[in-house]
């Protein structure tokens, strides 16, 4: 049996353990498009800031380590899959033959609709070579202007502000971190980083750059002009999945995958960034761009793969993030619901918030910043739908009793359970399955 995976990144170095652990003869070959051993995106930010050398970014630091397992590794682009041949076309005109395949090409990012963006001095910071480019200019007391304020963009503005730059932060929505926090969470986590001493401007798009190097002016949508020595984008990512094109796997955002994940064409798996799932807790099919669920993808597909018989329950909505020192966290559907339910308390003077969201008596999201105490609570009521009856109204009138309504609403849950008169639901048929 022979595996192909394109993609050597986290999902992918996963997967490839994963198979040489339970096929110890079965061939596997790791097709990266990048030069130098396998390296983790998310410790780019750690390499930024001068917390590790460029060999701390590597996934595995033994550089025989992929010869011993015997994964055979191959630097190249693919450019098209066939499912009716089972191979895979470079983009040096090669070809590689595949029994199974799986497709962990992870995301590129989005490149934003400014004039002026591929001026030099304007970099991504998504590879290696990108952190380089981005260390010659981000030197202290430069002027740096970060275009994005989301999940990565976060990181990154963290890592650059430790390089002790003069950092001006462009977000064109309403507020930080929009895609896992609303209004009130993402504000207060603005005026955290402006007393930080970085300057944040939301609700602002960058109209234009302008120049061939330093300095950069920045126009903005307000009629301001900025100018830097360096502006780094960071607006979202897309999946890589052009290649894709009339080889017969489905694909909409992403990648298509049923709970096994694998594709519509037998054989075909996909993981990670570039995988898009079914998630049965917000009812709609998803790509969920973090590691931990791209390692949880990897390991189910791998699994399959190998002719065990695996399948995820679900995706993890759980982001818990540490911007500057302040832990805010977002858990499940933070955004609510119609019809639901809502409570919101805030400390302003303390950077303390909590925000939660229900359907009827179920708890189905929640935001925190500087709330650090309910967490295991906050993510057991909301994994576990827990029904929490009248104390739905107690938590409406006093959230901060949250520690009460979990150990009553769970114990209450499990004699439920415990009792011989109830009848267990099963999401997946098949006792033998293999939760991941």
């Amino acid at each position: 049996m022979k595996h192909v995976i394109i993609g050597n990144g986290p999902a992918g170095v996963i997967a490839a353990e994963t198979i040489r652990k339970n096929a110890p003869v079965d061939d596997i070959v790791l097709i990266g498009d990048e030069p130098g051993p396998p390296y983790s995106r998310m410790a780019i930010p750690n390499f930024l800031a001068g917390n590790t050398n460029e060999a701390g970014t590597y996934l595995r630091r033994d550089k025989n380590y992929f010869a011993r397992l015997q994964i055979v590794q191959i630097s190249g682009r693919a450019v098209h899959v066939s499912s009716r041949t089972r191979t895979v076309k470079m983009e040096d005109g090669s070809v590689v033959d595949f029994d199974k395949l799986l497709i962990a090409t992870g995301a590129r990012p989005r490149m934003p609709l400014i004039s002026g963006i591929d001026s030099p001095g304007v970099h991504a910071c998504w590879t290696l070579d990108d952190a380089r480019a981005i260390m010659d200019l981000a030197v202290p007391g430069a002027r740096v202007i970060l275009i994005g304020a989301g999940f990565v963009g976060c990181i990154v503005m963290e890592a650059l502000a430790a390089r002790g730059v003069d950092l001006t932060v462009i977000e064109k929505r309403d507020r930080m971190l929009p895609n896992m926090m609303g209004k009130g969470a993402g504000e207060m986590i603005q005026r955290w980083c402006e007393k930080k001493g970085i300057k944040v401007h939301t609700a602002t798009r960058v109209a234009g750059i302008i120049g061939d190097g330093s300095p950069l002016t920045v126009r903005l949508s307000n009629g301001t002009q900025l100018h830097a020595d360096l502006v780094v984008h960071s607006a979202g990512t897309t999946p890589n999945i052009e290649f894709l094109r009339g080889s017969g796997i489905r694909y909409l955002q992403g990648v298509v995958v049923d709970a096994s994940m694998q594709t519509n064409v037998p054989g075909v798996y996909a993981a990670g960034d570039c995988a898009e799932a079914f998630d049965s807790a917000s009812c709609r099919s998803m790509i969920s761009g973090v590691q931990p669920n791209a390692a949880d993808q990897a390991y189910c597909a791998a699994l399959n793969m190998t002719g065990k018989s695996a399948f995820q329950r679900g995706l993890r909505q759980i982001d818990v993030f540490d911007t500057m020192g302040l832990i805010s966290s977002s858990f499940g559907q933070w955004q609510g619901v119609r019809g639901g339910q809502w409570v919101e308390i805030a400390d302003e003077e303390h950077f303390k918030y909590l925000r939660l969201e229900f359907s009827q008596d179920v708890l189905i999201g929640c935001n925190t910043v500087g709330v650090t105490e309910h967490a295991s609570i906050l993510r057991g009521l909301i994994q576990h739908h827990v029904h929490l009856g009248e104390w739905k109204d107690l938590l409406l009138q006093d959230p901060t009793r949250l520690k009460d309504a979990y150990r009553e609403c769970v114990q209450q849950q499990y004699v439920h359970q415990a009792s011989p008169y109830h009848v267990p639901g099963t999401s997946y048929p098949g006792e033998l399955r293999q939760s991941v």
